[in-house]
């Protein structure tokens, strides 16, 4: 097992976990804040947008299993990156399109991927998705992780995360893990 961190910020933290818990070789997800500017900051500081954080998720994956570049192929097409500071109804710098990258070699990829994407016209409009390094994560409140899982009868979980969820399964039904299909 060769276990690598990325940690992603497209939106809200609560559709796009739910999405990476069922991809095969994570191992982890945390629902968290990354790139502001306070220690230890909560949900209501960050959802005011003073902080500068975004919502994010951190990944434990199994680079034996799945790779950096097809992690980078599902964060850019379960979500909108070329939005900038907005997913849907979510608008504010803490829901903007970030890759947090640890290493240099995550950096040239999420680049690479961007640029063949671009070239391959695969969305309409340019890809605002910033490249930046890691900085401190701060996990989210309990309440937070896991909260599809947890709140599936929860009315936006019906109506925002199980739609994602069906357009993830339909277009990646080989990068699930088999227990969930």
């Amino acid at each position: 097992m060769s276990l690598q961190k990325i940690t992603f910020g497209n939106g809200c933290f609560w559709c796009t976990e739910a999405i990476f818990e069922t991809v095969k070789g994570v191992k982890n997800v945390a629902s968290g804040y990354m790139g502001g500017h306070s220690q230890n900051p909560t949900y209501k500081e960050v959802c005011s947008g003073n902080t500068g954080y975004a919502e994010v998720i951190q990944l434990q994956y199994d680079a034996e299993v799945i790779s950096f570049d097809e992690l980078l192929l599902i964060f850019f097409k379960t979500h909108n990156p070329t939005t900038l500071n907005r997913q849907g109804n979510d608008i504010g710098t803490q829901y903007r399109s970030a890759v947090f990258y640890e290493t240099e070699e995550q950096k040239q990829q999420a680049e690479a991927m961007i640029n063949r994407l671009t070239e391959a016209k695969v969305l309409e409009h340019p890809i605002v998705t910033e490249i930046t390094p890691a900085s401190e994560f701060y996990k989210a409140e309990d309440y937070h992780q896991n909260y599809f899982t947890n709140n599936q009868r929860n009315p936006y979980c019906a109506a925002v995360i199980q739609p994602k969820l069906y357009k993830f399964v339909k277009e990646f039904t080989e990068k699930i893990k088999p227990e969930l299909l």
